[in-house]
């Protein structure tokens, strides 16, 4: 396979959710789908062995071996000749930072520590604080007795469902006399936030913290993708949550050091005016753009409106940050305490209960995600001010704890970044974002949904600094962590063109299907005009699932089935009162075209910037997907085939419940940048003048000019295009959407967008019109 020849360098990806249910070889399937719609490479899901059944590969088992459940060695194999035969190449998805360790007998490693204790071979591999005594693993049930169900079986412990070795030497007497001299001890679930002696991955007890900081370790986990890498089998690696490691760019470094030519790119999530530090990578995993381009179709004049609205469903002001401060708060204190009290070990000098506390406040306080020693003193000074002005009873305690982090050699600094990393994730993305339900288009991963909305202006500025510092980092508008898929955004935006509308609608609503939580009873509302019509399990699955990550009415650990049944309720009048239902289809019927005009133009601008595009599966037609478990859903890809064969025999699709007008405007986008990269090596914005000129987003890639629509119905209120122009250049270009031809100069934006509300324009060439 090695002397297959290289597929280009990565240009455009396309990821894949492989899993059991959808493996290599049903991968391996997509190849020639996949080329037509113009990608350059495969995107996976991570590929070693996982827990036996995961659905997603993030709980690696054994970094030796390719999961038998999607194929094995032999189903990559096939998966890269399927790729190379038609000019494809492979982008990987790696975690560095964590194994799965819910199977102990899946995990050799784990296996062994539990086994062996200190003395395995793989102890080093974990972060585990054995000070602390034995290694406590939560799968108990949260009962008295629950040690009495354990058993011996063929030389193991047995908990139900659950194995664990017996270290040698130590199997006579009862199951529980030997479980008591055991390396580890079995507690009750609900222990584990509080007293876990060992680091994981957020509050994930199933997912025990990697030390690829040693060399060794680093080596042990890499090898196999470092050899796909050498050999040519490997064009690209994602790295998953860098912000875990103990030091990301010492492992970023270690990293492209053994696979110089690979592109790579990380999971690092930016807060809003954060700067990716410099690191020997080509960019982000691209949340940072999903962002910028989903706020260009927000109008940033409604954002008094909502705040009133939220105000008056809520029966109080909210302040973001007062939200989010309190959110990670109890974050850092109830769902990582076991992370804090392990910190506040480190600073012996200080009275225990005044170092959880001033390092609490100190992590709810921090500005980004984490900071990376010795660099981000900005950040800590920020949250040393913060902190001191919300508990100035703790001013020393503040004062010590932080004089040590300033210290990057000192070992309270060296962690503390990895804690303020898991707090930002549970406090904010997990808790927060289902909280504050103001205006939920912009409670996205990378987001900041304080900022209502990005002007064309601020939009043109973010992207040609991206040009420059990361021009190949990734882009993208829908991930396999977006909060909801990229089309259920769109429409949202459109709720912000017609804010006192939405105010009456929603307040009607809620008066007849009351909840007693009415912040989070707007998001539902929210989500159900995002993404209607959805089928009714799957927005009871939704719903469930948000009103848990809010942890107000209910939560994971303790659901309340009162609240619960009334939220279900809420759901099914939905569907069952026939005025409502009218009502709500109605609406969203009502704002599906302007929606579309959206999707269309996020999609566009995504795919033609600066940076590599990645599709995420499906998203090439409409998706109303929302969040995990429900973006992993079957794509039927029949029918994606059929509608590309149709667009590519000439068929002009309208703008309809099909999709295929999508399909046009990803597969002409992604193969003009295959064909012509030469179109697409700068950045210019194109303004255009006239009376609705803020209406259009335009900028020239070198050759290649992209333009599209925002804020659709004020457009139309205002009396559309008008005499609007753009200023083309002089030679004839060619729309692909429409295959029109202009000649040139000024051209009016009512005829360039009077099919389709984008249009990609080129010069005219032949390789242009076969892309087209």
């Amino acid at each position: 396979m090695a002397t297959t020849p290289r597929p280009p360098r990565v240009g455009a990806t396309y990821r894949v959710q492989v899993r059991p249910g959808f493996d290599l070889d049903a991968t391996a399937g997509l190849a020639g789908y996949l080329a037509d719609l113009g990608v350059t490479h495969l995107y996976s899901a991570p590929l070693l062995a996982a827990s036996p059944g995961s659905a997603h590969g993030y709980d690696v088992v054994d970094h030796r071996a390719v999961n038998p459940e999607l194929g094995g060695e032999a189903g990559r194999a096939r998966l890269l000749r399927a790729l190379r035969a038609v000019g494809l190449g492979l982008v990987v998805d790696i975690v560095p930072n964590h194994v799965g360790v819910a199977v102990p007998a899946a995990n050799p490693a784990w296996w062994d520590v539990l086994r062996r204790g200190r003395a395995s071979a793989y102890a080093r591999w974990f972060d585990i604080d054995w000070d602390r005594g034995r290694l406590l693993l939560p799968v108990l049930a949260d009962t008295a007795d629950a040690l009495d169900d354990l058993k011996i079986v063929d030389g193991e412990l047995r908990y139900h469902e659950h194995r664990f070795p017996v270290a040698d030497g130590t199997a006579e007497g009862t199951a529980r006399e030997v479980h008591d001299r055991q390396h580890y001890e079995l507690i009750s679930w609900r222990r584990g936030d509080a007293e876990l002696t060992y680091r994981r991955f957020f509050a994930v007890s199933d997912l025990a913290g990697l030390r690829v900081e040693d060399p060794e370790v680093f080596a042990a986990t890499h090898d196999l993708i470092l050899a796909w890498a050498a050999a040519g089998e490997v064009d690209g690696i994602r790295v998953d949550h860098p912000d875990g490691l103990r030091d990301p760019a010492g492992y970023l470094a270690r990293l492209r050091d053994a696979a110089p030519q690979a592109w790579l790119v990380v999971e690092k999530i930016l807060e809003y005016g954060e700067e990716l530090p410099d690191w020997p990578v080509d960019g982000t995993t691209g949340y940072e753009t999903l962002a910028a381009v989903s706020g260009l179709f927000v109008d940033p004049d409604a954002e008094g409106s909502f705040t009133a609205l939220d105000t008056r469903l809520v029966g109080r002001p909210t302040s973001w940050a007062n939200l989010t401060h309190d959110t990670k708060l109890a974050a850092a204190t109830r769902l990582l305490a076991a992370e804090l009290t392990r910190l506040a070990a480190l600073a012996p000098d200080v009275e225990p209960a005044a170092a959880r506390a001033a390092l609490a406040e100190l992590a709810a306080a921090f500005p980004v995600y984490r900071g990376y020693p010795p660099h981000g003193a900005r950040h800590l000074a920020l949250a040393r001010a913060e902190a001191g002005r919300r508990r100035p009873d703790l001013t020393g305690a503040l004062d010590a704890v932080t004089r040590r982090l300033r210290d990057p050699a000192d070992e309270l600094a060296r962690r503390f970044p990895q804690f303020t990393g898991a707090v930002m994730a549970k406090g904010v993305e997990d808790t927060a974002f289902y909280r504050w339900s103001r205006f939920v288009a912009l409670n996205e991963v990378g987001g900041s949904p304080a900022h209502f909305g990005v002007p064309p202006a601020e939009f043109h500025r973010f992207t040609a600094a991206r040009h420059v510092r990361w021009p190949a980092g990734m882009t993208t508008v829908s991930t396999h962590d977006t909060k909801r898929g990229e089309d259920v955004r769109a429409r949202l935006a459109v709720l912000s063109e017609l804010p006192d509308r939405w105010a009456g609608l929603v307040t009607g609503w809620l008066d007849r299907a009351p909840l007693p939580d009415s912040a989070f009873a707007h998001l539902l509302w929210q989500t159900a005009v995002g993404a209607w019509p959805i089928e009714r399990e799957r927005l009871h699955a939704y719903v469930e699932k948000a009103a848990r990550e809010a942890s107000v009415s209910t939560s994971w650990a303790d659901p309340d089935p009162a609240f619960e049944g009334a939220l279900h309720a809420v759901v099914d009048r939905m569907y069952d009162d026939p005025d409502l239902r009218a009502e709500l289809a109605a609406f969203a019927a009502e704002i599906t075209p302007a929606g579309w005009s959206n999707a269309l133009g996020q999609k566009l601008v995504q795919l033609a910037m600066p940076g590599v595009p990645d599709t995420y599966q499906g998203t090439e037609q409409w998706d109303n997907s929302l969040v995990d478990p429900d973006n992993r859903r079957p794509v039927d890809f029949a029918v994606r085939r059929e509608l590309l064969a149709r667009l590519d025999a000439g068929w002009r699709p309208s703008v309809d419940a099909d999709g295929a007008v999508k399909l046009l405007v990803v597969s002409r986008t992604l193969r003009l940048r295959r064909a012509r990269p030469d179109l697409f090596t700068g950045y210019r914005p194109v303004p255009a003048h006239g009376p609705a000129g803020p209406h259009a987003v335009a900028f020239d890639r070198g050759g290649a000019i992209a333009v599209a629509t925002r804020l659709p119905l004020r457009l139309a209120r205002a009396g559309g295009w008008r005499d609007t122009v753009l200023s083309l250049p002089v030679h004839t270009m060619t729309d692909l959407f429409t295959g029109r031809v202009y000649s040139g100069g000024e051209t009016r934006l009512a005829d360039l967008l009077a099919t389709y509300s984008v249009a990609l324009l080129a010069p005219t060439t032949e390789s242009v019109e076969a892309a087209s």
